[in-house]
């Protein structure tokens, strides 16, 4: 796992606490009850239920680390109203052209592009960072060099 803080908004961390609970409390248990009655049925290594459920119970175990360690590392994106500067937790509205969009900026575990939520550590969120109302943002991405006016931070 990494010592790098992972940026997330309350509900997130919420939201994510709520699925460890869940794993932990809830689905390792069914799991294991699978995995139990499957046993049952006989000869191991041709039980296509009993390795399903095994490879269940291994993606589970997996994801209850994968959320153990992103809460440990959650650094929870504070709301402190500030909108001089884009910060990991601002919402900018920009403009490319004659098109205007508007972004959140959110932590890795967060982002959904097609909802407009962009990670502070994409081309276009790392771009945005520190910048203020007004100013020119120029960003390469897949499609080639864009460039952006910051026209609000919220």
């Amino acid at each position: 796992m990494q010592d790098q803080k992972m940026y997330v908004s309350k509900e997130g961390l919420e939201r994510f606490k709520q699925e460890l609970e869940d794993l932990v409390n809830i689905k390792r248990k069914e799991i294991i009850e699978r995995i139990e009655r499957a046993k049952e049925l006989g000869d191991l290594s041709e039980n296509a239920e009993y390795a399903a459920a095994k490879d269940e119970q291994a993606f589970t175990e997996g994801r209850i680390i994968e959320l153990r360690d992103m809460i440990t590392r959650a650094e929870v994106i504070n709301g402190d109203g500030r909108v001089d500067l884009v910060r990991v937790g601002s919402k900018v509205k920009v403009k490319n052209d004659d098109m205007e969009t508007e972004y959140e900026i959110v932590g890795v575990a967060e982002a959904d592009p097609l909802t407009g939520k962009i990670s502070n550590e994409s081309p276009l969120g790392r771009a945005f960072l520190g910048k203020k109302r007004g100013d020119k943002v120029q960003v390469q991405v897949p499609k080639g060099m864009f460039t952006f006016t910051i026209l609000e931070i919220s």
